[in-house]
């Protein structure tokens, strides 16, 4: 096997995040020669031998009890999300199936009818890998103007919205705390990682990201996971200027690896006012909304 493999590398991570005071050790000062905890000491806290414990971190054992694992949830003082990927991360470890390319993602009827039933506001679905598998006009006015509307509708071609955070400049210039925005997205890309860790095109996107952009590669290295639930950002727009939506994620019934993301503002707002003025200058650029996610041709 070769390195620890994501179990070994999250436990790694979460360690080194730790002091000894935030469990309750005694820290000896500057002699310690290690970022956060020892190894020992991470054992003694979760009841278990140091020789075990390193054959975890190292990738050398996969048998790990649930009682185990939840002690050393314990002793890394991880929250829920955290429990949950390092579960998860257990349960491939003893499963390792045959990768196999997958099919591109289809939008299904209803999930059509859905994006069409909320025209009323910036929506976009995306897809396992965060790719944008249709949007309405809204939606893409708001978040990626600059790019063909139609783009979604070709399976090689969609736009990412991780790969557009990083890597497009209009994307990073649209956030105006685009580090609170990229440590978000980041921390999705984990859990959906640690659910798919046998997906070639998921293990290509994060190695086009780890190639491509430094600050993905820092933000990557802690092992931080946390969903995109709802978050509220400012936007700085090049059409209408400061715009402050939240966007929520929504899950689709039919479609448990799709999301419906939405963007929404308080009534009455100046983020609201600027929305209807963004509605009325997009309104004769896209087709309209009761086509949205219809095949059209790409511009190239």
């Amino acid at each position: 096997m070769d390195g620890p493999g994501p179990l070994g590398d999250f436990l790694q991570a979460r360690r080194a995040l730790l002091r000894p005071e935030d469990v309750g050790l005694r820290d000896f000062g500057p002699r310690r020669r290690v970022t956060g905890l020892r190894r020992e000491e991470l054992a003694q806290l979760a009841g278990v031998s140091v020789s075990y414990y390193t054959r975890l971190e190292q990738g050398l054992s996969r048998g790990a009890s649930a009682e185990v694992l939840d002690a050393i949830a314990r002793a890394l003082l991880l929250d829920d999300h955290e429990r949950e990927h390092l579960n998860r991360l257990a349960g491939a470890a003893r499963h390792t199936p045959r990768a196999r390319r997958p099919r591109p993602e289809k939008l299904a009827d209803e999930t059509r009818d859905l994006l069409r039933a909320v025209d009323g506001v910036p929506a976009l679905v995306l897809g396992r890998r965060t790719d944008v598998l249709a949007w309405n006009t809204l939606g893409h006015a708001l978040l990626a103007g600059h790019l063909d509307f139609g783009s979604p509708d070709n399976p090689a071609g969609r736009p990412n919205t991780s790969r557009m955070l990083f890597l497009d400049p209009h994307c990073r210039e649209l956030y105006t705390d685009w580090k609170s925005k990229a440590r978000a997205v980041v921390g999705n890309l984990r859990i959906t990682v640690g659910k798919h860790p046998q997906d070639p095109l998921l293990a290509e996107l994060i190695g086009e990201l780890t190639m491509k952009s430094p600050e993905f590669v820092a933000l990557w290295g802690d092992h931080r996971v946390a969903p995109c639930d709802a978050a509220s950002y400012e936007l700085h727009h090049p059409v209408v200027g400061t715009v402050t939506v939240t966007q929520q994620t929504l899950s689709i019934a039919r479609s448990p690896e799709q999301v419906l993301i939405v963007c929404t503002t308080p009534t009455g707002s100046p983020s609201e006012e600027a929305l209807a003025l963004l509605r009325q200058t997009s309104s004769g650029q896209a087709p309209h909304a009761g086509n949205v996610g219809a095949p059209m041709r790409t511009i190239r």
